[in-house]
């Protein structure tokens, strides 16, 4: 392949595309998210993560977990914890059978911020999508992320 083959042009494209669509959600529900829960979206995600993780007291990943979740470099991940622990949304601990392992536990204060998010962040998504579906070289790509054929079969 060379950099002018049209499977190469092609392949460009669908990325820049995807780069795009991508940008307008996220800038879309980061505005929403702001302005209503004082939340950055990887804030709301990883408060989302940990509350699908929720399992008695709080939700709890390890570290690197957090990290993978939440598609951040570790140090990234531990400034981000860091500013939602200072809040009160989150608590780290060690591990109590491998104290080298800290878990991220959301608090209560985090479940309940979440929940008042949630349904915010999922109007602001469907509104981006609503948006992004009416430009044509986006459509295609809202109409993969609405049918739900990226998620794995449960």
């Amino acid at each position: 392949m060379t950099a002018t083959d049209p499977a190469l042009t092609a392949l460009a494209q669908g990325w820049c595309a995807l780069s795009l669509l991508h940008g307008k959600i996220e800038s879309h529900i980061e505005h929403a998210l702001q302005a209503e829960h004082d939340l950055s979206v990887r804030e709301y995600s990883l408060l989302d993560v940990l509350s699908r993780q929720h399992n008695g007291e709080g939700g709890h990943l390890q570290m690197k977990q957090v990290a993978d979740a939440v598609v951040l470099s570790q140090s990234a991940t531990t400034r981000l914890v860091t500013r939602l622990e200072d809040r009160g949304l989150l608590e780290r601990y060690l591990c109590p059978t491998d104290r080298r392992g800290i878990y991220t536990n959301v608090t209560k204060a985090g479940l309940k911020l979440v929940e008042e998010a949630r349904p915010t962040n999922d109007a602001a998504l469907r509104e981006a999508l609503d948006e992004a579906s009416t430009r044509p070289e986006l459509a295609p790509l809202v109409r993969v992320v609405e049918s739900g054929t990226l998620l794995p079969a449960a």
